[in-house]
């Protein structure tokens, strides 16, 4: 489907990366900084539940409901956001987005009814709607064609942010009270900042003449895009899935399973935290060189034989088996994003929006999802049952293969399909 309003789109969201001489790093080091700054304010929302619910009184219902808006208005926004973007670019949507978060932090600082908290974590579900996938364009356009580095840079970011922002709870709003958490609006500020500079940047080039890549092989068929983006989609639900069963649930499992003290259980989810980021980091660069096929491959269905190992070793092993696990999930995370990406080289914004919402909304859902799970059948059964998940791995044989392998910087990224041609 070719995009009529702005004709001069596809060029300027997919051949401008292409045909850069070689990744911007000062830019991609800004975007990262920002995403890190961006996932260590949303990480904050739900560290600060314990404090919230004793404060105000408020219901585990109350709490669920306030994740239901984070999580919402977050995730239904971004691939509305990124269609409108596609459209028309703001270069400087992104500070825009990021005050939004700001606003929502200081209300949330200020708060003192259950409404009011709602509203704030729905301005910064809103923040974090705007940031995604304008930022996810702006990794692409300073890739200069190694879009599996840059998209690793980009998601380490925020993933260290999320591993952050409850340290930073523990450290200074569950110590000092509701009132310090104004003092996070600091980071949104700094954010601001960093991303101004990157909107220059982003409307300056822009501006540049567009050097459009010449496709390469056949067009993709119609019904063989929508098998893919299915398959994606089912590969992201697998990953999503198992990795909202460790974040929500694992302190829970180690302190029932082996009888760990909540401290030592929660180190045992920080080595986790830890090789997340090692995992995005080696994901995609390693997707430049082997192809993006290859690299889901070994990420998804690899980490099945330590997933269904997971719920029958000792407390040791479990370490080990944890980072393993967050290691080879976390390696498909940007591949998976730049797998559909080549697939609709003109709607940059709508697929980073869907991939990047949904995969908050699957987060979301499947804590619930597995929550009743514990609750009906015990905390043993979920990882028993999640350790099969893995094996949707499997359905990487019906991708196309990809490109990445033995190629040129500036060759990387033109996707066989060029598949708005067809769609």
């Amino acid at each position: 489907m070719k995009d009529t309003c702005n004709p001069a789109m596809p060029a300027l969201s997919a051949g401008r990366a292409e045909t850069a001489s070689g990744p911007v790093f000062k830019v991609l080091g800004a975007i990262c900084l920002s995403h890190f700054l961006n996932d260590t304010i949303q990480s904050l929302i739900l560290a600060s539940y314990p404090l919230f619910k004793t404060s105000l009184g408020l219901s585990f219902l109350q709490i669920g409901l306030i994740t239901l808006a984070f999580q919402c208005t977050s995730s239904l926004l971004q691939p509305l956001i990124g269609y409108y973007t596609d459209r028309r670019p703001m270069p400087f949507s992104l500070p825009v987005g990021m005050g939004c978060t700001l606003t929502g932090l200081l209300t949330l600082a200020m708060a003192s009814h259950f409404q009011t908290i709602l509203l704030a974590a729905m301005l910064i579900g809103s923040g974090s709607a705007v940031f995604h996938p304008e930022s996810s364009r702006v990794t692409r356009m300073a890739s200069g064609g190694r879009l599996g580095l840059a998209q690793s840079i980009f998601q380490v970011g925020g993933n260290s942010g999320t591993a952050t922002g409850p340290l930073l709870a523990a450290w200074i709003i569950l110590p000092y009270g509701q009132r310090s958490i104004a003092l996070f609006s600091l980071i949104a500020l700094l954010a601001m900042i960093v991303l101004i500079g990157v909107g220059r940047w982003y409307r300056q080039h822009l501006r540049q003449p567009a050097k459009t890549a010449t496709p390469s092989g056949k067009p993709l068929p119609r019904a063989k895009v929508a098998r893919t983006l299915a398959v994606l989609l089912a590969l992201m639900f697998s990953k999503d899935f198992y990795l909202a069963s460790i974040n929500s649930y694992l302190i829970f499992y180690l302190m029932h399973r082996y009888g760990l003290e909540t401290r030592t259980a929660q180190y045992h989810l920080f080595y986790f935290l830890i090789s997340v980021p090692c995992g995005i980091l080696l994901g995609g660069p390693l997707s430049d060189r082997i192809g993006r096929k290859r690299v889901i491959w070994f990420s998804i269905l690899g980490a099945a034989p330590f997933t269904l190992a997971l719920p029958y070793v000792g407390p040791g092993l479990s370490i080990a088996l944890t980072m393993i696990i967050g290691f080879s999930l976390a390696s498909a995370t940007p591949t998976i994003l730049i797998f559909g990406q080549e697939l609709f080289p003109a709607r940059i914004g709508t697929i980073s929006g869907l991939f990047f919402g949904l995969s908050f909304g699957l987060g979301g859902v499947g804590a619930a999802v597995l929550g009743l799970v514990a609750d009906t059948w015990g905390i043993d059964t979920v990882y028993q049952l999640c350790s099969f998940l893995p094996l949707i791995g499997l359905l990487a044989v019906f991708l196309p293969e990809s490109e990445g392998r033995g190629q040129k910087p500036e060759d990387r990224g033109r996707k066989t399909g060029r598949a708005e041609e067809t769609a």
